[in-house]
C-alpha cells in the first residue's frame, strides 16, 4: 500500500510548514534508524547519512555535469518536494525468496532548472538518484559521486585487474573482467592509480558496515571507485566515457576494443530517471547476509508471461576439460563427449547441458560457423528427447553483431539459452548491450547467463530471463591460480558481492585439497578446501542457473555427492541469515516448499559453533546432515551423511579448516 501525505518522515529544521527558503531536509526510515539530511544552503547540494547516530556518510556533494555546462546540484533552489511512504509487497521471479517487503520513506525535491533528486530511507540502507526532466535529449558530461566518512574505516577493495586495453592507466581499467579478490585496507591506503569496482564494504564505528553499490543501471554506464586524493577519508565515483571509436580484437577476436573515448560518459533522453546510488547498512555482519536493496530498487519486469523462463543446474565441460573416463571414444569437444553428458544430465535430473568455449570456430567469430566435430541439429533433437536443453557459449562480438537472427535462428532449432562472454566493460554502449541482449533474447525464449560481465544491478527483475552473472573471482582460477586463497574469498562475498545480485561462481569439485595440497591443475582440476564445503555452496550461493563444474565420471564416483546437488533448488521460497562475519564463516538457511536446507563455510580455521535453528519453524527434528569427516583437515574430500536429530532448536556443528556443512529438514 502506498500513502502520500505530510508525515513525520521528513522534519523541517525551520518549520513544520513547507517553506520554499527552506535549505535544510531531514528524511527518517520508517524506523527512525536511519536518518538522511539533505543541505540545500550553498553552491552545492550535499548529503549526510546517520544510523541510530553513528555517522555513516558524512557532508557528501551531489551533482551531474552537462556538457553545455550546467550543473545540477550546483547552486541548488528548491521549488517543491514530494514525500511519499511506501508499505508494500514485491512478488518475485527465480529470486531467493518468494515475496520481498519494500518498506520505505522517500523525498523528492524538485529543482529549479527542471531536475528532481529522489532520496529513500529503508530499514536497512538509503539510495538517491537522480530525474531530468528535459524536452530534448542530453549528454552527460560527469557525475559527482561521492561518499566522505567521518575517520579513516578499513575498507574492503576489489580492484580492476585490466586487460590489455588502450589509453592511459585509467582508461586501461575501463577494460577488465570485473574478478579478484579483496585488498583490505583503510581509505587512506587505498592505491591513488587503480580503480575498484563495486560492490565494496566499508568497516564503520560499532561493528556496522556499509556497502556500497549502484541499481537500475539503464542506459549508463556502470561506476568504478577509487581514493579521493583531495579530501582525506573520502572515496569518489569514476565512469567509463562513451566510446567513439571501436574495432573487433581481444580474446579470439570475440570483443569490442575501445580505441578512442568521447569527452562524456553518456547520452541520453531529456526526460529520465537514472541509476540509484544505494548505501546497504549493517548492525551486524549477518544481516548482509540477506539484503533485497538492488532487487527492490531495479526497474520491475518486462516480460508479461514468465511462465517458460526454467532456472535450473548445469553439467559444465569447460572446467573439467571434458573429461571422461570408461568409455570407447576420445573425450573432447564432439558429439560422442555432449551426449555423454546429456545422458549423465538425463540420469540425475540436470537440467541442462552447456556447450562452452571451442564449438564454434575459434577466431572467427560466427556463431553459424560450426566446427565439424559437433552437429548442433543432432545434439539439440538428443537432449530434447531425454528431457535435458542445451544451452551455447558466445562471445561477445559474435552475438552483437547478429543478434536478432542468432536469438531467431537458435531458439527455432531448440537452443535454450546463451552464456554470453567476454564484455569485459561497463561503458554506457557495454550496458546498453546488456538491455538489448536480455530483451532480444526474451523475445525468442531464451535464457541468459552473462559472463565478462560486471556485477547485477537488478538486471534479473527487469529481465527475468536473464538467470546468472559472473562478476566474481569463481572457482575456475583453480585451474591456472597457485597463489590464490579462494577460501577466505568464498567468506567475504556473501557479504559484498551478492548484495549485487546472483552469482555464477561454478562450485561442485569433487577433487578437493587442503591448504598445503593445493596446486593448479588446467585438466584435473581440483577446489580449495573440504567437500562439504563444496556441497554447502550450493546453500550459500544465490545462482538460479547452477553450474556443475567437475566431471560426470567424478560425480558416478561419488553418487551419493551427486544426488544431493543435482537435487538441491536454485530458487527458494525463504532466505535467512543465521549466523556470519565477514571473511569468518557463513550460515544461511533457504527454504523450498516444506524443506529447509542449512549451509556453513568456514575459513582457514577450524571453527565450532552452536546454531540457533528456532527462526525456522521447523516441523520435524530429524534432519540430513552432511559434515567434515574425522579427517578432513588431512584429506579434504572426507565427509560423513548422517541422519540426525535436533534437539532444543540447537545445532552444534564442527568444521574442519577450510570446511562446510549442511543440513537438509
Amino acid at each position: 500500500m502506498k500513502t502520500k501525505s505530510l508525515i513525520l518522515c521528513i522534519l523541517l529544521t525551520l518549520c513544520s510548514n513547507i517553506v520554499l527558503s527552506q535549505k535544510t531536509y531531514n528524511l527518517e526510515s520508517p524506523q527512525k534508524n536511519i536518518n538522511i539530511t539533505i543541505s540545500a544552503d550553498g553552491d552545492i547540494l550535499k548529503y549526510s547519512v546517520t544510523h541510530d547516530n553513528t555517522p555513516i556518510i558524512t557532508d557528501s556533494p551531489i551533482s551531474m555535469e552537462l556538457n553545455d555546462g550546467k550543473i545540477l546540484g550546483s547552486n541548488p533552489i528548491v521549488r517543491s518536494y514530494d514525500i511519499e511512504n511506501v508499505n508494500e509487497t514485491i512478488k518475485s521471479v527465480l529470486y531467493k525468496k518468494e515475496t520481498i517487503i519494500d518498506n520505505y520513506n522517500e523525498l523528492t525535491l524538485n529543482f529549479k532548472g527542471n531536475y528532481s533528486i529522489q532520496f529513500r530511507a529503508y530499514d536497512d540502507g538509503i539510495a538517491y538518484r537522480f530525474i531530468t526532466k528535459f524536452s530534448k535529449p542530453i549528454i552527460v558530461k560527469k557525475e559527482n559521486i561521492t561518499y566522505n566518512f567521518d575517520d579513516d574505516y578499513t575498507a574492503y577493495i576489489p580492484y580492476v585487474n585490466p586487460s590489455k586495453g588502450h589509453g592511459d592507466n585509467i582508461s586501461k581499467q575501463f577494460f577488465n573482467s570485473f574478478e579478484n579478490t579483496y585488498s583490505i585496507t583503510p581509505i587512506s591506503e587505498i592505491e591513488n592509480d587503480k580503480l575498484a569496482f563495486m560492490p565494496i564494504l566499508i568497516s564503520l564505528k560499532d561493528n556496522k558496515k556499509v556497502v556500497i553499490t549502484e541499481a537500475d543501471l539503464e542506459d549508463y554506464p556502470g561506476t568504478y571507485l577509487t581514493k579521493n586524493i583531495n579530501k582525506k577519508n573520502s572515496i569518489v565515483g569514476l565512469h567509463a566515457n562513451y566510446p567513439k571509436v571501436e574495432e573487433q580484437g581481444g580474446y579470439n577476436n570475440l570483443q569490442y576494443i575501445v580505441k578512442e573515448r568521447e569527452d562524456y560518459i553518456a547520452k541520453v533522453q531529456g526526460a529520465r530517471e537514472f541509476p540509484w546510488r544505494c548505501m546497504i547498512i549493517s548492525e551486524n555482519d549477518k544481516e548482509l547476509l540477506n539484503n533485497d536493496m538492488v532487487y527492490k530498487l531495479a526497474s520491475p519486469s518486462r516480460i508479461e508471461d514468465e511462465s517458460w523462463i526454467v532456472p535450473g543446474k548445469v553439467a559444465w565441460e569447460w572446467w573439467n576439460a571434458w573429461n571422461i573416463k570408461g568409455v570407447d571414444f576420445e573425450s573432447g569437444i564432439n558429439n560422442e563427449t555432449y551426449k555423454h553428458y546429456i545422458d549423465f544430465a538425463s540420469e540425475y535430473g540436470i537440467e541442462y547441458v552447456i556447450l562452452d568455449e571451442g564449438w564454434a570456430v575459434n577466431k572467427e567469430a560466427d556463431m553459424f560457423n560450426v566446427i565439424p566435430e559437433i552437429d548442433i541439429y543432432e545434439l539439440v533433437d538428443y537432449a530434447d528427447n531425454k528431457g535435458v536443453g542445451i544451452v551455447l557459449w558466445a562471445g561477445y562480438y559474435a552475438i552483437e553483431r547478429d543478434m536478432e537472427e542468432i536469438c531467431k535462428y537458435y531458439s527455432e532449432l531448440g537452443v535454450k539459452g546463451f552464456k554470453v562472454d567476454f564484455i569485459d566493460r561497463d561503458d554506457q554502449k557495454a550496458v546498453n548491450f546488456y538491455y538489448k541482449m536480455a530483451e532480444t533474447a526474451a523475445k525468442y525464449n531464451l535464457i541468459i547467463d552473462f559472463h565478462g560481465a560486471y556485477k547485477p544491478t537488478g538486471l534479473n527483475r527487469t529481465f527475468p530471463n536473464v538467470l546468472n552473472f559472473e562478476g566474481v573471482y569463481g572457482l575456475e582460477n583453480l585451474k591456472w591460480n597457485q597463489n590464490i586463497d579462494l577460501v577466505t574469498y568464498e567468506t567475504t562475498i556473501p557479504f559484498i558481492r551478492m548484495l549485487a545480485g546472483p552469482l555464477d561462481f561454478t562450485q561442485g569439485a569433487m577433487r578437493n585439497a587442503n591448504r598445503d595440497n593445493y596446486r593448479a591443475v588446467w585438466t584435473e582440476p581440483m577446489s580449495q578446501g573440504t567437500r562439504c564445503r563444496q556441497l554447502a555452496e550450493y546453500v550459500i550461493f544465490e545462482s538460479p542457473f547452477n553450474m556443475l563444474c567437475d566431471s560426470p565420471s567424478n560425480y558416478r564416483d561419488e553418487d551419493e555427492c551427486a544426488k544431493y546437488i543435482t537435487e538441491i533448488p536454485t530458487v527458494w521460497d525463504e532466505t535467512i541469515a543465521l549466523d556470519g562475519e565477514v571473511g569468518e564463516y557463513v550460515i544461511i538457511a533457504r527454504r523450498s516448499g516444506d524443506r529447509w536446507y542449512v549451509g556453513g563455510i568456514t575459513n582457514w580455521e577450524d571453527r565450532e559453533i552452536e546454531i540457533d535453528l528456532s527462526s525456522l519453524n521447523l516441523k520435524h527434528n530429524q534432519a540430513t546432515e552432511f559434515r567434515d569427516g574425522v579427517n578432513a583437515n588431512k584429506i579434504a574430500e572426507d565427509y560423513s551423511k548422517n541422519i540426525i536429530t535436533i534437539d532444543n532448536n540447537t545445532y552444534m556443528v564442527k568444521m574442519s579448516k577450510g570446511g562446510g556443512f549442511v543440513l537438509i529438514f
